[in-house]
């Protein structure tokens, strides 16, 4: 059994302002998807576009993901606590929210390039998982979504002291493993080859959500604006509009695909 290492989620601080990991994994994130979607981009996706591209959508992420967590998961502290809804830097960040503010915001970069809405989110989808492998990892610094009690004897499980004494499943962890590198893995791999229009997207969406549901089964529900615990998570009822679309996607892609001209 593991002990929480308990990580100083202030990296440094300057003039008073402190310098937090979950902060820099999201810069970090940001980074490294500029990078990779420079080893995607063809001649439709020059430096300028991209990087036009992506602080539009980090933008979107940013705002949806902190609106997300208040409305989904906190209405009531944030209400009570007005203020702390601009502390983004101190962690509380929605993935569903995020995603939203995503969509919203490659809509609107779309339209005033444009470019099809699916054809952004197709060449988007792939660069995604590894920035949330990194923010579950600021997660995990700031010991926060910590999982559901575990079995003693399994070897990864750890106890978080700031919660109480009970080996627990680091939950962080499964997330950054499934719905980071795992999931990363299956896009790159997936879209290497030509897909119809759509489908990468659908794929991330349908990958995401199941993933996202499983890991929800070994991390302490969040019991969010509807009062769920135990049965259906707010996080598993999130993901299920989201296997919908993209089941709906992929199941579009392939029927295009087969009413194309041979």
């Amino acid at each position: 059994m593991l002990i929480y290492p308990d990580i100083d989620p202030v990296v440094f601080s300057v003039g008073g302002y402190a310098i937090r990991w979950y902060g820099v994994m999201y810069l970090a994130s940001y980074l490294l998807a500029l990078r990779l979607a420079r080893l995607r981009g063809g001649e439709d996706w020059d430096r300028d576009t991209l990087e036009s591209l992506l602080l539009t959508l980090f933008v979107g992420l940013i705002v949806g993901g902190r609106l997300g967590q208040v409305l989904f998961y906190a209405p009531e502290y944030y209400l009570a606590n007005l203020r702390h809804i601009l502390r983004v830097w101190e962690g509380g960040m929605s993935f569903h929210g995020g995603l939203l503010g995503v969509f919203f915001a490659a809509l609107f970069w779309a339209r005033r390039h444009g470019k099809r809405w699916l054809d952004v989110g197709d060449f988007v989808a792939p660069l995604v998982p590894l920035g949330l492998l990194l923010g579950r990892v600021g997660n995990f610094i700031n010991g926060e979504i910590w999982g559901r009690v575990a079995d003693p004897d399994l070897p990864w499980a750890m106890v978080f002291p700031h919660v109480d004494r009970l080996p627990r499943h680091p939950a962080q962890l499964y997330h950054a493993a499934l719905e980071g590198l795992a999931l990363f893995i299956i896009l790159w791999i997936y879209s290497k080859k030509a897909r119809p229009t759509g489908a990468v997207s659908g794929a991330f969406l349908l990958g995401y959500g199941v993933l996202r549901s499983l890991v929800e089964c070994f991390r302490e529900p969040d019991a969010g604006i509807f009062g769920f615990s135990y049965t259906i998570s707010m996080g598993q009822w999130l993901s299920l509009p989201m296997v919908a679309a993209g089941l709906f996607l992929l199941w579009r892609a392939r029927s295009a695909r087969r009413d194309a001209p041979s």
